[in-house]
């Protein structure tokens, strides 16, 4: 019974994603990637404070450890992530960045001691499938071979790699630690990192002027990020990390839905086909978890 609460969370953090990209995308577009990581990072320091106040003193020098290395893993794979969303074209990146999945489900069997059955992991192959097909654009945009050198491709290359351990470390700390410690703990981190940073380069004025000119994507941007977040984490202490990754991650299908209702975009034959596989695929997933 209790993996359905760990399925509900990721199916959360799938559309709690799913519309943050847009906002994140708006975001870093118009104040930069480094002060739209500072606002996510100050909603989930001050936003989670009171509810993680009482269990701070409980933890130890291995948390601590733990938590350290997963702060430094999410500033950085965010930095990469937000910047390649930046400079690149979504249609080249988003493909790249979904390799997140596989890398994070590799991690979590061979680390983790996670055990999928067959037909799981079968399924776990149908959803990133339909997440890269429903994501591309042009079918020519498949080859990988061919894009290394695409603008923005080589860092969300490294975002990947970067997401993939940020999820794994996620899942293991949530795990071992607590949820809401495990991302409060990341995002104060990070709101710390990114101070420092606008701060040295002298615009951190100007936070509240950004915040006054552009309030609905950086709100919109800091909550949908941080619920989404502090879901996946409550959710990998249900479920396999592998499992609620490869659930949560088809919100990238859910992005191209929303491109083709919101922005009128039109989407391909296989892109269509890609969103019914990830969409089947996860369905199906939650069933046989």
């Amino acid at each position: 019974m209790f993996h359905y609460v760990g399925i509900l969370f990721s199916f959360i953090a799938l559309v709690s994603w799913g519309f943050g990209d847009f906002f994140i995308q708006k975001t870093t577009r118009v104040i930069g990637s480094w002060k739209a990581l500072f606002f996510i990072g100050m909603a989930g320091l001050i936003g989670l404070f009171p509810f993680v106040k009482n269990d701070l003193t409980s933890l130890n020098s291995a948390n601590l450890l733990l938590l350290g290395l997963l702060g430094v893993v999410v500033v950085f794979a965010a930095l990469f992530d937000f910047e390649a969303l930046r400079q690149g074209k979504i249609a080249i990146v988003e493909p790249i960045i979904g390799l997140e999945l596989p890398m994070t489900v590799g991690l979590s069997l061979a680390l983790a001691n996670e055990s999928l059955s067959f037909l799981q992991l079968f399924l776990v192959g149908i959803v990133f499938i339909g997440i890269v097909l429903a994501i591309t654009a042009h079918h020519t945009r498949l080859h990988y071979h061919k894009r290394i050198f695409e603008r923005g491709a080589i860092l969300a290359g490294i975002g990947a790699i970067g997401m993939a351990l940020t999820n794994f470390l996620v899942g293991v700390s949530s795990q071992g630690i607590s949820p809401l410690i495990t991302i409060w703990f990341a995002h104060s981190l990070l709101a710390v990192v990114c101070g420092i940073y606008i701060l040295f380069k002298g615009e951190f004025g100007s936070l509240i002027s950004d915040f006054k000119n552009y309030p609905k994507p950086i709100i919109g941007q800091s909550v949908l990020d941080n619920v989404a977040w502090v879901s996946f984490a409550k959710a990998t202490t249900y479920i396999p990390i592998a499992i609620a990754t490869t659930i949560s991650e088809s919100y990238i299908a859910l992005a191209v839905l929303l491109g083709l209702f919101v922005n009128r975009e039109r989407l391909r034959v296989h892109q269509i086909v890609g969103v019914a596989l990830a969409t089947i695929g996860v369905i199906t997933l939650s069933y046989f978890s």
